[in-house]
């Protein structure tokens, strides 16, 4: 292999790396942090990684460079600068995005862009949203979780009352919880939906219904969690809806929703 082809892109990714490393520390102590909503954070870059392995033989090929990708790295240096200045990192890791794609732009042009614009795009699941846009988005979930959960408990012969969060029950009260709320769920099953997108062989309406199908699919198997849990300590105690009962009903979730997007793929195919 040249070593030219080898030094120039190596070049890249360490300029790349050192100018937004910070914003790589940021991101990793998120994916880390206790009861984080972006546990999947790391999952991204590899599976991006694997689509971009997946298209090199189309961009040796296809091999056009466009001066108008240093516009798009302008914006996004100019993003990150600002975003350094302030200290908003959520600005700062989707600044990442844009200026991975001028890079790409401007060393290959657009046949070269086109099969990474989705890779690049799929990173946008790990950068994490903001402390108070997640509050504010957890707080209105799990009320609807909550409202949605005692209104089929009921329908199942269980009287039950809500209130806020908290679900009372004859012999037995469930509080959601932030971390139940179905957020870290919906935004792990919107980034397996776009990957089921991605794959499905059909036109882009299937599959833009592929990726708007995975948020209802989401936020009913998180309900059906909540009922599974009120059930269970309403019938044979608050102790058995904790510890591995809980643990199975959280991988219940993604078990329910997977099941779900493979028939809707099928469907849609």
């Amino acid at each position: 292999m040249d070593n030219k082809k080898i030094v120039k892109p190596l070049i890249i990714s360490v300029l790349f790396i050192a100018t937004y490393f910070p914003t790589l520390i940021w991101m990793w102590d998120r994916w880390e942090a206790k009861d984080s909503y972006y546990g999947h954070g790391i999952l991204v870059p590899l599976i991006s990684g694997f689509i971009v392995w997946q298209s090199l033989k189309k961009l040796k090929l296809q091999y056009k460079p466009s001066n108008l990708g240093l516009i798009l790295i302008g914006v996004g240096l100019v993003i990150h600068l600002l975003s350094a200045w302030m200290r908003v990192y959520f600005s700062s890791g989707l600044s990442m995005l844009i200026t991975l794609a001028g890079i790409a732009l401007y060393f290959g042009g657009k046949t070269t862009l086109k099969p990474l614009a989705f890779p690049i795009s799929f990173l946008l699941f790990m950068v994490p949203l903001p402390l108070v846009a997640i509050a504010n988005i957890s707080f209105k979930m799990k009320i609807f979780a909550a409202h949605m959960s005692t209104f089929i408990v009921n329908k199942m012969g269980i009287p039950a009352v809500r209130t806020g969060s908290l679900i009372h029950m004859r012999h037995a009260n469930l509080m959601v919880e932030d971390p139940c709320s179905g957020l870290r769920s919906l935004i792990a099953l919107l980034a397996l939906g776009s990957l089921f997108a991605y794959y499905l062989k059909g036109s882009k309406i299937k599959k833009g219904i592929m990726l708007i199908a995975s948020v209802p699919l989401a936020l009913a198997s998180n309900i059906t969690r909540i009922v599974f849990l009120c059930f269970v300590s309403e019938v044979y105690g608050p102790q058995y809806a904790k510890g591995f009962i809980h643990d199975a009903a959280g991988m219940m979730v993604f078990v329910v929703a997977f099941i779900g997007m493979v028939i809707v793929s099928r469907i849609l195919e």
